[in-house]
């Protein structure tokens, strides 16, 4: 009968796949709840923009302008915040640049409370908290990742997903009964405050062993100058990544584009059925998150079948005769795509070696940035030209195609390989040397 030796802990957490188990870490715990804040006021603060910008220039126009000027700088200058992230101390990053975020809210609730705020200047501060995003949005993901052992990753950046969806729908609801409550430069004030809860709870978080032996190791090893750009494209599993990635984002994932047309159109539904339907997507969206943190460690190729299966899913919805049946396949449709986003996620933040992964984050912002911007504009041009169920069914079988032909492409190379590798022949002893052994 054999005794393990190993601790009652390690046994017991042993293969462990609750999609919490990144709540183990303390230190985890306090960024969880850091992260909630952030988000909430974060996105008060972007609701809180949208109506600010319609009530100073009564333009939807200048809405979307104001969302692309905040935008832009990932664009433009993600790879120098992933090389920045990559370079500096990741506490002190991350400290660095929440605090620099709060000084930016507090100064437009400041221009709002005197009357001195004007589109211009609104406009320059969106460009400034974009500007900073390239910098801290790497900083923070990695440094959330560092809290855990290797194993949890995959439950930390599921639970952010979680804590993004949930500050996402709290935020917003909040902003209403914020402006009623404090008015818009105070909620402009409370996501400052948001930032400068982050910014103090971070001195505090310890990271884990691998986070510390890493950093060990790139301290004493010659800097890698090799740019991000050139890294990612020399990973075929980042290229295959980015290129599922960007054919699902401008060709699906716009529901509440695709959707809201399909609701208010062919099926005659009104706002409170297409309020419905975004309410199911939020809910697939947390559930979807939730599931993820039972992965342990993802792959391009699940990435790939779970993007094929949210595109399928996506074609059922445009053909759906009746909007029960539309229903029924908002929900799966939302949870394929979060799973799928938290794997994309973990790929991202774990398959390049560590000193490469800020690098790696700010080429993704980039080129994320990209399809963002243009994708919207070009699935309305599809809707037009196809119709509100074409754009779904058509968008959902190209997305299908072109995942099935790099599948079948990848098959082939491995048939390739295995074929070229010679096969091992048996040695031949001579029996003489067998009589001397004996």
């Amino acid at each position: 009968m054999s005794v393990s030796l190993a601790p009652a802990r390690t046994r017991r957490f042993s293969g462990d796949r609750s999609p919490w188990r990144c709540l183990r870490s303390r230190s985890m715990r306090w960024w969880s709840a850091a992260n909630l804040m952030s988000n909430l006021g974060t996105w008060m603060q972007l609701t809180v923009q949208n109506l600010l910008v319609l009530q100073l220039t009564g333009s939807a126009a200048a809405t979307g302008l104001s969302l692309s000027v905040q935008a832009a700088p990932g664009l433009v200058f993600g790879l120098l915040g992933g090389a920045a992230v990559d370079r500096w101390p990741r506490k002190v990053t991350a400290a660095v640049s929440q605090a620099t975020l709060a000084l930016v809210a507090f100064a437009t609730a400041a221009l709002v409370a005197f009357g001195m705020l004007n589109v211009t200047l609104l406009l320059v501060l969106a460009g400034i908290t974009g500007l900073i995003a390239t910098v801290d949005g790497p900083a923070t993901s990695l440094l959330g990742n560092d809290l855990v052992p290797e194993e949890d990753v995959p439950s930390a950046i599921a639970l952010g997903s979680v804590v993004h969806s949930v500050g996402r729908l709290a935020g917003t609801a909040l902003a209403a009964v914020g402006i009623a409550a404090i008015g818009t430069a105070g909620a402009y004030a409370v996501n400052g405050l948001s930032f400068l809860f982050v910014t103090a709870v971070i001195p505090f978080l310890r990271p884990a062993r691998h986070a510390r032996e890493a950093a060990a190791r790139a301290a004493e090893q010659p800097e890698d100058t090799r740019g991000g750009l050139s890294f990612f494209l020399s990973r075929r599993s980042l290229v295959a990544l980015a290129v599922i990635a960007a054919v699902s984002a401008v060709l699906g994932r716009n529901y509440q584009l695709t959707l809201a047309t399909l609701v208010t159109g062919p099926m005659h539904g009104g706002a409170g059925a297409y309020g419905l339907v975004s309410t199911l997507l939020a809910v697939g969206g947390i559930v979807g998150a939730v599931l993820a943190g039972r992965l342990r460690k993802p792959t391009v190729r699940l990435v790939a079948l779970l993007a094929a299966a949210g595109a399928v899913f996506q074609m059922v919805a445009g053909l759906s005769p009746v909007m029960g049946m539309l229903l029924l396949m908002v929900v799966p449709m939302a949870v394929v795509e979060s799973v799928c986003d938290t794997a994309t996620n973990t790929v991202l933040q774990t398959d390049p070696p560590a000193h490469m992964r800020g690098r790696v984050l700010g080429v993704w912002r980039s080129v994320s940035t990209g399809w963002g911007l243009a994708g919207p504009p070009l699935l309305g041009l599809l809707v037009q030209g196809a119709g509100e169920r074409g754009a779904l069914v058509l968008g959902g079988a190209v997305i299908v195609a072109v995942i099935g032909a790099g599948l079948l492409a990848q098959r082939r190379r491995a048939v390739r390989r295995a074929a070229s590798v010679p096969p091992v022949r048996p040695v031949l002893v001579p029996e003489a040397a067998y009589q001397a052994a004996a």
